[in-house]
């Protein structure tokens, strides 16, 4: 055996050089800036139709300070429902403090990004630092997704066993061609989806698990009243508080239509564009608000300064409060 040279002896190892690190602050300074897409939005709508924008948000000077007041309270019940239908979707206890601050500052990031990938995005990383485990969390969302349009049509059919005479119907059925084109639309969005999962294999496995989870804790949760109560309930309660809103900002400003006709107004205008994926649903929900209220007999210009009224209540009025929540909790490492 030979000893080598101490000259030739091997040095030390090159030091491993660490990749970018994204700072926390520079993260946080995003999620800032994405909060005033929603300003954005509000005024590329106010560009296009400024005649009408301007004339309603002339009538809202003279609005009642307190149906807004009222409206205001309504809004914020709408975060203690979304709190409650998180809790019901899952089988651990949140804290309760937590959830509604996650809730405040998932409102925020609802209007930052389309179909709810947001405020999805803010409670699925509250759930992960509560110990909830990817799927699990993942499931919860989609239970949570399943349960609110679900509730809302139960809703709607119970509007339309009440109050038949109210809501004057005729001019809302959709015609013949229209459902024809909903039924293609549903029936090649499940096709597509079977056939991702017979042919395409890498998502076979996950999806399957993803869904024994979901099954599994949809039938705990069920099994619990209180599950129940909170998931259902808030999920029911939801879009009874967003047309409280809408009607409170209207009855400000003298609109000449019932709560049932404002709700209705709402869970139908929701239901046909809801699927348009915009941040928060402005801009096409929007339209088809003030299109259904002006059919059943609100001036355009009425309708137009309640949908006004209703965005500064839940986007302009909660936007600063739901950013600085929202950073409190990632200061907090709660997100």
């Amino acid at each position: 055996m030979s000893l080598l040279p101490l000259d030739k002896l091997p040095g030390p190892l090159p030091a491993t050089t660490p990749g970018p690190v994204r700072s926390p602050s520079r993260t946080r300074h995003a999620l800032r800036a994405l909060s005033l897409l929603p300003l954005l939005l509000v005024a590329a709508w106010a560009a296009l139709d400024w005649r009408t924008v301007y004339d309603g948000a002339a009538q809202l000077a003279s609005a009642d300070p307190w149906w807004l007041l009222s409206g205001f309270f309504f809004m914020c019940m709408g975060w203690v429902a979304a709190a409650c239908v998180r809790q019901g979707a899952l089988p651990e206890r949140l804290p309760p403090g937590l959830l509604l601050a996650s809730q405040v500052a998932a409102g925020t990031a609802n209007h930052v990004l389309p179909a709810s990938i947001g405020a999805h995005a803010v409670t699925l990383r509250f759930l992960q630092r509560q110990g909830i485990s990817l799927t699990r969390g993942t499931a919860s969302l989609a239970l949570y997704s399943l349960v609110k349009p679900l509730a809302k049509t139960l809703v709607l059919l119970v509007f339309l066993v009440f109050f038949p005479g109210v809501l004057g119907l005729g001019e809302l059925v959709p015609d013949e061609r229209t459902l024809h084109l909903i039924a293609g639309g549903v029936a090649t969005g499940l096709a597509v989806a079977a056939l991702l999962l017979t042919f395409v294999r890498p998502l076979r496995r996950p999806i399957l698990k993803f869904v024994r989870t979901a099954l599994t804790d949809a039938r705990i949760l069920h099994a619990r009243p209180s599950r129940v109560l909170a998931l259902w309930g808030g999920a029911a309660a939801t879009p009874l508080l967003q047309a409280s809103v809408i009607a409170s900002v209207g009855f400000s400003l003298g609109l000449p239509l019932s709560w049932a006709q404002v709700t209705f107004a709402l869970l139908v205008a929701s239901t046909a564009v809801g699927a348009v994926p915009a941040p928060g649903g402005i801009g096409p929900i929007d339209a088809a608000l003030v299109f259904t209220m002006v059919l059943f007999g609100a001036p355009m210009s009425l309708a137009t300064a309640t949908i006004i009224g209703y965005r500064v209540l839940t986007i302009w009025v909660p936007l600063l409060p739901g950013m600085f929540t929202l950073s409190w909790l990632v200061q907090r490492r709660v997100l």
